[in-house]
This record gives structure tokens, sequence and C-alpha cells, in this order.
């Protein structure tokens, strides 16, 4: 046996190796670039979706007090009518003080 051996690679196979070693190269940087768009777009999505939860609980305070509205709207005819009922008294008083 001798005691180095050598290899030897035709033009061709070292041309099918380093085109191999470029393909790789080239292989890695695509992954690498689709792996970084999914983690910002991974990223984007749980930042709009904590927007979204947020809009969903402010528009559950806005409508928890829904049921006052109907009462409200009573409220504000009986302080309607009773406005109406000092309007109706000053105006015959005052009928009363002119003539």
């Amino acid at each position: 046996m001798p005691a180095t051996s050598v290899l030897a690679l035709s033009d061709t196979h070292r041309d099918l190796w380093w085109g191999a070693v470029i393909g790789g190269f080239v292989v890695v940087l695509a992954v690498a670039a689709l792996l970084t768009i999914l983690v910002l777009l991974v990223r984007t999505i749980d930042r709009r979706v904590v927007e979204i939860r947020d809009s969903l609980a402010q528009a559950a305070t806005n409508t928890a007090d829904t049921a006052l509205i109907a009462e409200t709207a009573t409220r504000v005819e009986a302080v309607l009518a009773e406005g109406l009922e000092h309007h109706l008294f000053l105006g015959r008083v005052l009928g009363k003080v002119r003539s």
C-alpha cells in the first residue's frame, strides 16, 4: 500500500461539486429568507390579534351598561314632561300678570 493516496477529480467532477456547494448555499439562503418572512408575519399576526382582543374587550365594556338606556330614556322623558308643565304654568301666570 502506498503511504499517501491522492484522489484526483476530473474538471467535470470538480465543477459538479462546486455547483452542488453553490446550490446548497443558495437553498440555505432561500430557507433563511423564507423563515425570516414567516417570523415577521407571525409577529404581525400576534400583534394584530392583541389589538383585536383589546378592541373586543373595549366593545364589551362599552355595551355592558346598555340595560340602563331604557331607564335613562324614561327619566329624560319625565324631566321633559316636568319642564313642559313648568312652561305651561309660567305661561298661565305671565298671562295673568300682563293682563
